[in-house]
């Protein structure tokens, strides 16, 4: 027995991974640090804690993710769902609103682990794409309606609970006279940002046009004066608030059993959109990799990035989409270039935290009411609304639900009308009936086609369960009316394109096959989920085995093997036995 030693890669290889890692990973983190704060100012919660989720979550989603180039942390859109999930608490509490936040991202991290356990993820899919778009449009303009008051260097007039056009309309035409210094800053961090993006896609630059922003911004004012306290202790605008020159440390949130109530609600529509979102840019850039991805890992490494980060007190987080595509873009070669982003971003926080105080909040808002802008596909958005009424709808109602009431009820409903309207779309059973031609073609009947008085051959197609049981009860009816009106001796039920079966259409297709109609039936195409549904009931303690045709990966169709097989006893002749052999007798279009 020879013994193979594993191969070990070369140390230039290793050396050069680790470099392409490194790069990229300190490319993210610049983008990753002054996003955190962003997030969190957007989430109505201490900056710190935005930051504090772009080294935890982003770290522990790195170690146990499965895609080589998704990064994890805070997003605009879990931050808005954050919010939304904590407006019923008093923002003035400040303790019992962090509190609630870090108990958000416990319950996330608890139903995301719960989906990957029981291997649910496969149910994201059943979410209509149009819920998303609608819930992007929705939570990109409330984005920017509450940057309003901070763009204008004003305060916000209402609290969480008044609706956003409202706070909007009290905040402008009923609120504090207009900063113009603070205007001049959001004005000048948009007109910057969008020409530092420009710049850094035509010449291919390192992506730190945010972090610059922020920097030239912060600049701006410290030589102004607008960011030293005067006579009175006030700046001349408003000032990010301090973070701390320290890293998170472990604590166990209060639970309030009032704020988990209304916490469940939110915290599962985080979980849900959460996981869209990191499987989709996952799935994003595998597609151009070719990496495989294991999505269950995945869905389970996002559960415990958040489950973490609630203990680490941090914003619940998702995968996101600038920081991943900067990541790929960047060069990144394995999962490590998310965790040296993450001690990158624990490293700028002790050395720089004192400085981060010197961005002015009204530089924060022009950059969130860019990030607002970039939310929305809007080419994707135009193209789903003409698609269909369906699409239409959902995008409608999902938005509106997020604008005038809130964007976890949104999403909540969103869910649900996506798998409302999908049960009656898969109930839809279809069957069509088809021929052989004088060609001896098996195809599509269309009208003018001879009946065959013989054999009836049946195409039924689509998911085989509960919901579908009335169409396959009516399609069965038509098939015992046609035997008893003429002379059929056999039909071939052709099962090649169901899919799913339960026990109620299990039990329908039984009941037809025990039937005595005087007609022998046929089963072509029985891929292996029917077979083995079929033989847990019993199938061939009672049905004839030969009267079965699986659908096997051969070039001869087991269809056109059923159709052979009921001629051949038909005709009883020999020569018809010969022909059966002949792959080249009938084709099945």
């Amino acid at each position: 027995m020879s013994y193979t030693r594993p191969r070990i890669p070369p140390v230039a290889s290793l050396a050069r991974t680790g470099r392409r890692d490194l790069i990229a990973g300190l490319t993210v983190a610049a983008v990753a640090l002054p996003q955190g704060i962003a997030y969190a100012l957007i989430a109505g919660v201490d900056p710190k804690y935005g930051v504090y989720s772009a080294i935890v979550v982003t770290a522990v989603a790195s170690v146990f993710g499965s895609s080589s180039h998704l990064i994890n942390g805070p997003t605009s859109a879990i931050s808005l769902l954050v919010f939304s999930s904590l407006a019923f608490i008093d923002p003035e509490n400040r303790t019992a609103l962090f509190e609630a936040l870090f108990l958000l991202g416990i319950l996330v991290g608890v139903i995301q682990i719960l989906i990957a356990v029981l291997k649910l993820g496969d149910l994201t899919r059943y979410i209509s794409e149009s819920v998303i778009i609608g819930f992007m449009a929705a939570a990109a303009l409330i984005l920017a309606l509450g940057q309003i008051g901070n763009a204008l260097g004003v305060k916000s007039k209402g609290d969480a609970h008044t609706p956003i056009l409202t706070n909007v309309y009290l905040t402008v035409f009923h609120g504090d006279k207009i900063n113009p210094k603070a205007v001049f800053l959001s004005v000048s961090a948009v007109v910057i940002a969008v020409l530092l993006r420009r710049l850094v896609k035509r010449y291919g630059l390192p992506q730190i046009d945010l972090l610059t922003v922020l920097i030239v911004a912060g600049v701006i004012a410290y030589l102004a004066g607008w960011s030293t306290p005067g006579a009175d202790g006030k700046t001349a605008v408003n000032l990010a608030a301090k973070v701390p020159q320290s890293l998170p440390g472990f604590h166990i949130p209060t639970v309030d059993l009032h704020s988990l109530g209304e916490l469940s609600q939110g915290a599962l529509a985080i979980a849900f959109i959460g996981l869209i979102e990191a499987l989709s840019i996952a799935k994003a850039i595998a597609h151009q990799t070719q990496q495989k991805i294991d999505y269950n890992r995945q869905i389970l490494a996002e559960g415990l990035a958040n489950l973490t980060g609630g203990f680490f007190q941090s914003l619940p987080g998702s995968g996101s989409l600038s920081r991943s595509a900067i990541n790929y873009q960047a060069g990144a070669a394995t999962r490590f270039s998310g965790i040296l982003a993450a001690a990158a971003v624990a490293v700028a926080l002790l050395l720089f935290a004192p400085l981060l105080h010197y961005i002015p909040q009204a530089a924060l808002a022009g950059l969130l009411l860019v990030t607002a802008a970039r939310l929305v596909d809007f080419r994707r958005l135009i193209t789903t609304v003409k698609t269909s009424r369906y699409d239409a709808g959902l995008v409608l109602v999902t938005a509106l639900t997020g604008v005038l009431v809130d964007l976890d009820k949104a999403v909540l409903l969103g869910i649900a009308l996506s798998i409302l309207l999908f049960v009656p779309r898969a109930a839809k059973l279809k069957a069509a009936e088809l021929t052989v031609t004088p060609e001896r073609v098996v195809r599509e009947r269309v009208p003018d086609d001879p009946v065959d008085p013989s054999i009836v051959i049946y195409d039924l197609e689509g998911e085989l369960f509960f919901g579908a049981a009335p169409e396959l009860d009516r399609y069965f009816d038509a098939l015992r009316e046609r035997i008893r009106a003429g002379e059929v001796k056999f039909v071939v039920l052709r099962l090649k394109r169901v899919r799913h079966p339960d026990a109620v259409c299990i039990e329908r297709l039984e009941h037809f096959l025990r039937e005595d109609h005087g007609a022998t039936v046929l089963l072509a195409g029985v891929r292996p989920d029917t077979l083995k549904a079929l033989t847990n009931v019993g199938l061939s303690s009672w049905f004839p085995a030969e009267q079965v045709f699986p659908e096997e990966e051969v070039e001869f169709s087991a269809t056109l093997r059923a159709v052979r097989y009921a001629q051949a006893r038909l005709t009883a002749e020999a020569a018809v036995e010969e022909a059966s052999a002949d792959p080249q007798l009938y084709y099945l279009v």
